[in-house]
Formats: structure tokens, C-alpha cells, sequence
């Protein structure tokens, strides 16, 4: 009998739910991996990794409504857009830009996330332009009566941005059900944490906009679960907004095309990869039972083949015509 804590079953989670979140996390880091192959192989020209992040990504969009809540992910959230409702194949049709990419047609570079029918909203290049918009969402719901929340997630960085403060200051005046997660990796691109923010936390900055805020460890799936649950449970309360930060690690460069060893050691790299949620939560379900090596096999092949089935059918895809470039720039004869 196992001497570990059943923390699941402790916050209303099953054991299918907990092999779910660690499916999807799972899936994320191998289709993490094999874009940063296909980008190696001169496949697919860009890749901004989610490896590091899981847990944080995961274990907030399971505390959502996942069929009515709305998310304004940014670029990094690969696990969030998946737990949402975007496939394998349709994550890898945009990281080929092909035509039937959800996201944009293939127009937008990858990480530029956005579907209509996920609701998760479409972002853009300048940073933490995604925050006004969810809190513009989550104006909308309480404008209508719809009791629904909005979650909008961006990196530490980010929240030194003016759209940070303009959001989350009119979030707090309006008392809206928007959830803010930064997920601090504690690296803007190359600049580390002491250079961004003088306080001790972002969280410290909630208190400043009428709202709480929670610093949780973001290498652990059930905390932020917990976390988050709360901040959900406020927001559908008419208690307003939340601001979350989850203490994270990057384990890649920042992109496919940066070099982080130019500002990280190698000592730093190997403290952060002891750190790994998928290692730390796959021995959590292993001692209390959820997970079995016989069930961790089938995944992983169940997952290894979806992966190169998408990747197969994505790389094989049509590309957009050239014509369609100047799709939804100009106005079309009939309203088209």
C-alpha cells in the first residue's frame, strides 16, 4: 500500500482526470521535441518551446470550464492550447504554415495561437497585447450575464509591460472574471529576474489593482490546479479578478533561434532539468498508483504514433495559394 499522499482525490480529481493532465502535458513535450527536430532538419523555421512549462500550462486549464471558459494564451503555451481543444495535427499544420493551420492560414510565425471554435484568442507579436483582450472578454460575460471566465497567461517579462498594468487596473476597477497566470521562467529572452522587477514578486503587484495574488510553484500541476480552482471560483462568484504567478523554468533557449548558453551555465541548466514536472508528476501517479510502466508504455506509444501521423499529414499538406495573402486585407466585392 502506498505511503503517498492521494493529493488528487483530496481536490476533487479522479484518477482518469490526474492520467489526462499527464497525457496532455506529455503530448506537449513531444510535440515540443519533434518541432525542434523538424526546425534542425530545416523543415520548419521556427520553434518557441514549452518545454519547462507543462505543469503551470496544464494544471490551469483544467481548473477551467474547458467548454465555455476563454483563453488568450501567449506564444510559450503549447500545453494550454491543447488541453483547450487544438489537435496534433492542427498544431503541426501551422508549424509547417500550411493552408488548413487554424491559427492564420499559415500567415502567422508559430506560437501566434488563435480558434474561434476553442475560443482561444488569437495573439500577435508585441507581447501582453493578449491581457486587455481577455479582460475585454471577461467584461463582455459579466456585461451579458454569462457565467464564464476568461484566463490569460504571458511570461514574467511581459508584465512589465503597459497592457499588464492597463488590464489588470481595469480588471480591478470592474471586478471581472479574468484569471492573469504569468509564468515566471525568470528570463526575459536573456535578461534575468533581478534586471525586470524590483519587488519581491509579480504577485506583490495584485494587491496594487484590488485583486489577490498567489505565488505558486508552477512545477507542480496539482498546486497550480488548486490555485487557480480558487481564482475560478471567485470569478464565477462575482468576486472578481485574480493574479496568479507560477514560479517555472524554461528548459530550452528561448527560441530556435536563440543561444542560451551565452547567458546561462551549465550548472543552472542541469539545477533547472532536477526540476522537470513531467519526471516529478509521472512519479507522483506511479506511487499512488495511477500510473503503471504498462500504462506508461501504451502511452507513450499511443502518443508517438499520433505525433507522426500529424507530422506526416501536416509536412504533406497543401500550402496556401499566393493569392490568398490578400485574404481579410481588403474588403471583397459582395462582402465576401
Amino acid at each position: 500500500m502506498s505511503q503517498v499522499e492521494n493529493r488528487h482525490s483530496d481536490m476533487g480529481l479522479s484518477d482518469e482526470q490526474v492520467l489526462e493532465m499527464y497525457r496532455t502535458m506529455l503530448l506537449a513535450r513531444k510535440i515540443d521535441e519533434r518541432m525542434w527536430l523538424l526546425n534542425r532538419a530545416g523543415k520548419i523555421p521556427f520553434v518557441i518551446s514549452c518545454q519547462g512549462q507543462e505543469a503551470a500550462q496544464i494544471g490551469a486549464s483544467y481548473a477551467l470550464n474547458l467548454d465555455k471558459d476563454y483563453v488568450a494564451p501567449y506564444y510559450r503555451d503549447l500545453g494550454v492550447v491543447l488541453a483547450f481543444g487544438m489537435t496534433t495535427r492542427e498544431v503541426f499544420l501551422a508549424a509547417f504554415a500550411k493552408a488548413d493551420d487554424p491559427n492564420s492560414g499559415g500567415r502567422q510565425m508559430p506560437g501566434h495561437f488563435g480558434q474561434k471554435k476553442n475560443r482561444i484568442l488569437t495573439g500577435s507579436s508585441p507581447v501582453t497585447t493578449q491581457l486587455p483582450h481577455a479582460v475585454g472578454v471577461a467584461l463582455a460575460a459579466k456585461m451579458d450575464g454569462e457565467n464564464i471566465a476568461s484566463l490569460v497567461t504571458l511570461g514574467e517579462g511581459s508584465s512589465n509591460q503597459g497592457d499588464f498594468h492597463e488590464g489588470l487596473n481595469f480588471a480591478g476597477v470592474h471586478k471581472l472574471p479574468v484569471i492573469t497566470m504569468v509564468e515566471n521562467n525568470k528570463y526575459a529572452i536573456s535578461v534575468p529576474l533581478e534586471r525586470q522587477i524590483s519587488s519581491e514578486s509579480v504577485a506583490d503587484r495584485g494587491v496594487a489593482y484590488g485583486m489577490p495574488g498567489y505565488q505558486v510553484d508552477g512545477n507542480d500541476p496539482l498546486e497550480v490546479y488548486r490555485v487557480v480552482k480558487d481564482a475560478h471560483d471567485r470569478a464565477l462568484n462575482g468576486e472578481g479578478p485574480t493574479l496568479i504567478e507560477a514560479m517555472t523554468e524554461r528548459l530550452t533557449a528561448h527560441s530556435s533561434d536563440d543561444n542560451d548558453k551565452a547567458y546561462r551555465t551549465e550548472e543552472e541548466l542541469e539545477e533547472m532539468k532536477q526540476k522537470d514536472s513531467l519526471i516529478s508528476f509521472s512519479q507522483y501517479l506511479r506511487d499512488v498508483g495511477v500510473l503503471t510502466e504498462e500504462k506508461e508504455q501504451a502511452l507513450n506509444k499511443e502518443i508517438d504514433d499520433e505525433i507522426n501521423e500529424a507530422t506526416e499529414a501536416a509536412e504533406n499538406a497543401p500550402y496556401a495559394e499566393p493569392e490568398d495573402a490578400l485574404k481579410y486585407v481588403y474588403a471583397e466585392k459582395g462582402g465576401e
